[in-house]
């Protein structure tokens, strides 16, 4: 009976999430191409912070400098102490006046790395001619669709966003990416349902640093980049400090695309591991009781209907049978939309139980790090805090 009640309750939280929690399973939420065409088209600076990327470069910076964008556009790239020579290599392979690479200064007290090398990065471009009206932060392992830029510039414009930003298509090759990507990208929709984070009525915000291009006068308007500046999280920072301002216009958008992608490789379960478990902490505020409702959540959620479908079967108990089947149903139908933006095998779905498992350890191995003084170790820096 005990078993049976809790199966209830995962069927009846799916069936909640599938009806009334934003439609964020459907995927709807996509960087269409627009064929309007804009009497002119404002300036724009291209933000890439860059440490040890000096593979991927040559590849990603090429897709910026042959963007199909009728106005005047540069690019700041940031070598952010690279031991790899990313700054000689994107020196080597483009020369050319629209790119701009400087050296990072020495990281102050109190700032990521990250956000550290974009605020020297939009310092640059500032004292540039012309002003830029935006910024475009992206990732130096993102691959720019060729028409990326205009399209997120229209959106922009006709919609009045103060910020525009994709869900890049991430890397699904390998074994590991196949079972954990697409899963990583379904959660997060979970999490911030992209048509509530749309709907200014709403006060949910979120955003995709890979690709953020943001209005510089809200940027400016805002306090700039430092009023983030410790966020590990720094792209929902970001969009949530946007949302809640007192502009009179703050439109924030958010969708996914599948023409512009991400080449970062997660061939092995420790590089996606590392991933998540860098901020899946800091997104629960570092709360031993959030930790808790949320392994409490995720095994209600997605768990239980393995635990009853098998319970079901071996204990000849078909009412309980039937609820697990339905509400595992239930979670496939949720999670096709995403596969098929993967475009991998429907088998995927059915390990979305295992998925979940493997995700909830990354988050609990994510509170240990923090507890050991850690936590936001990426790429040889920790923060601590």
């Amino acid at each position: 009976m005990i078993l049976l009640t809790i199966s209830l309750i995962s069927l009846g939280i799916w069936l909640y999430l599938l009806g009334f929690w934003g439609n964020f399973w459907r995927a709807k939420e996509r960087l269409e191409t627009q064929h309007i065409k804009l009497e002119s088209y404002p300036s724009i600076a291209v933000i890439i912070p860059a440490r040890n990327e000096a593979e991927l470069l040559p590849q990603t910076l090429r897709s910026l400098l042959v963007q199909d964008y009728p106005g005047d556009y540069s690019i700041v790239l940031i070598d952010d102490g690279s031991t790899d020579g990313t700054a000689q290599i994107a020196q080597e392979f483009f020369k050319t006046n629209k790119l701009k690479i400087i050296e990072s200064q020495v990281l102050p007290q109190g700032w990521t790395g990250k956000l550290w090398a974009i605020q020297q990065g939009i310092s640059y471009a500032q004292q540039q001619n012309p002003t830029p009206k935006y910024f475009l932060l992206t990732d130096a392992d993102i691959e720019h669709s060729k028409n990326n830029l205009q399209q997120l510039v229209i959106k922009a414009e006709l919609e009045q966003k103060n910020l525009v930003s994709l869900m890049v298509l991430l890397r699904c090759q390998s074994f590991w990416e196949k079972l954990l990507i697409p899963a990583f990208v379904f959660f997060f929709q979970k999490l911030y349902p992209f048509a509530w984070v749309n709907d200014p009525r709403k006060q949910i915000a979120a955003a995709a640093g890979g690709c953020i291009l943001i209005n510089a006068q809200a940027l400016n308007e805002i306090g700039g980049i430092e009023v983030i500046k410790q966020a590990l999280i720094d792209d929902c920072s970001l969009a949530k400090v946007i949302k809640q301002s007192n502009f009179q216009n703050k439109s924030i958008w958010l969708g996914l695309t599948n023409s512009t992608h991400s080449l970062r490789p997660y061939n092995h379960l420790e590089t996606i591991w590392s991933m998540v478990a860098r901020t899946a902490y800091t997104q629960l505020n570092h709360s031993p009781a959030l930790l808790i409702g949320t392994m409490i959540a995720m095994s209600l959620v997605y768990l239980i209907a393995p635990v009853s479908l098998t319970t079901g079967i071996v204990t000849a108990n078909w009412l309980l049978t039937i609820i697990g089947l339905l509400t595992w149903l239930l979670m496939l139908i949720a999670y096709l939309p995403t596969i098929r933006l993967y475009q991998i095998s429907l088998f995927w779905a059915l390990s979305l139980p295992a998925i979940a498992l493997l995700y909830t350890l990354m988050t609990i191995d994510s509170a240990i790090q923090f507890w050991q003084g850690k936590g936001g170790n990426w790429k040889g820096r920790v923060y601590k805090n």
